[in-house]
């Protein structure tokens, strides 16, 4: 039951996550889908109320359900803590405590300090989830690799947020110029381009499919971000799932 808890919290959630964990391979789904459903509660306890006070405990309620699963003791009863515990280890959920952490910005209306802030907290957020994920289905070799693709996957992500996170009130660029946001579109690239994980690790970083093709289209048209106009077709996402599904 569990299982499908996680699978329908993933569902209604994170549609991408949920389509890329359909068409991975099916001995990879459990570990898939205990992991995104974390994310999914960990990435929406900022978003569910104004009172900095309270999100703040949300989050500080995972962290200690984490602790209890590096602790290898009793863990608080959860659909997403139950799957959780099968799936994780000591050190997986030491990095997914650092992504809680890295969440904490989402609570508050602070603009990043600087573009160094911005790539650590898409490192310690998109970043860490990927290496957990991909440790967790048995690669422990690419992490540099790892983290490169899904940084530009979690940048592509966040373009697409830009337009809800301006109108709640958040600075969600350092610097919003197009020059600024064509300039970060090119790193993503680059990163997705110099990146060469092992097959290994494929299944658990199909979640960044769409990175390349939306950081394409932020490069030629920066300004299509601001204005949340990077989505594709839903032929052309699904397509571009299927064939990447391919090389799994």
């Amino acid at each position: 039951m569990s299982l499908e808890a996680c699978a329908e919290l993933v569902r209604r959630g994170d549609p991408d996550r949920f389509l890329a964990t359909m068409a991975a391979p099916p001995e990879a789904r459990r570990v898939l889908f205990a992991i995104y459903a974390f994310n999914v509660e960990v990435a929406r306890a900022p978003w569910v109320t104004e009172e900095s006070t309270i999100a703040e405990m949300r989050l500080q309620w995972w962290r200690d359900a984490l602790d209890e699963i590096a602790q290898g003791g009793p863990v608080r009863p959860h659909e997403v803590t139950t799957l959780l515990t099968d799936v994780l280890d000591t050190k997986g959920a030491g990095l997914l405590d650092r992504l809680i952490q890295a969440r904490r910005w989402d609570i508050y209306r602070d603009p990043f300090q600087d573009s160094d802030h911005f790539a650590d907290y898409l490192d310690q957020t998109a970043g860490n989830l990927a290496w957990v994920t991909v440790r967790a289905l048995g690669c422990e070799a690419g992490e540099n690799d790892v983290r490169a693709i899904a940084w530009a996957s979690g940048l592509a992500n966040w373009f697409l947020a830009v337009p809800k996170l301006v109108a709640r009130g958040r600075l969600p660029l350092v610097d919003g110029r197009p020059e600024a946001v064509r300039a970060l579109a090119l790193e993503g690239l680059q990163r997705l381009t110099q990146a060469h994980p092992p097959k290994s690790a494929r299944a658990g970083l199909l979640a960044a499919w769409r990175a390349r093709g939306i950081l394409r289209r932020a490069q030629a048209a920066p300004d299509r971000v601001a204005a949340g106009a990077l989505e594709e077709s839903d032929f052309r996402r699904k397509a571009g799932l299927f064939w990447a599904s391919t090389k799994v």
